[in-house]
């Protein structure tokens, strides 16, 4: 258990800074995640890894990063997270009354330099919640809305 403890710790460890990095800068990351559950489960080293992530309920390193990001979009909307968070998201209200109006979309700022502009959070959280099923985006409470997400991920990871 400290193996997993702190393995996952140091991944999780400001992971949403890891937002919009280069595939091949995740996949290290991912090999260190993957060492980590072969070792939990005393697996050898060519043994397929997809089983043993979804035995442990761990979330692949891509799918953990944007689910902190969207954790702290969602504690930013509902005022647990720290003001300047909150002041970087802007729901989405249209000039006149559309469909999209009850969606609980977030405006998507305009950004001049993709490669280091998209990796702000106050554009890559937006974009993340945007893509959200609505009924997560409307969860009541923290721990429904953390079990939603999670539940939402697996179901596209595994």
């Amino acid at each position: 258990m400290a193996v997993h403890a702190f393995v996952t710790s140091r991944l999780d460890y400001c992971n949403s800074l890891y937002c919009g990095i280069s595939k091949s800068q995740i996949a290290r990351l991912q090999l260190v995640q993957n060492a980590a559950a072969r070792f939990l489960r005393k697996c050898r080293k060519h043994e397929h890894i997809t089983p043993i992530l979804k035995d442990l309920h761990w979330l692949p390193v891509s799918q953990r990063i944007h689910f902190k990001i969207l954790l702290f979009v969602y504690k930013s909307l509902h005022n647990l997270a720290p003001a300047y968070l909150s002041e970087l998201l802007h729901l989405y209200s249209p000039s006149r009354t559309l469909r999209s109006c009850d969606q609980a979309l977030l405006v998507v700022p305009h950004v001049r330099l993709k490669r280091r502009g998209a990796r702000a959070f106050a554009v890559a959280g937006p974009q993340l919640w945007n893509i959200l099923p609505l009924e997560i985006r409307m969860a009541p409470s923290l721990s429904s809305f953390k079990s939603l997400l999670k539940t939402y991920f697996f179901s596209l990871v595994y």
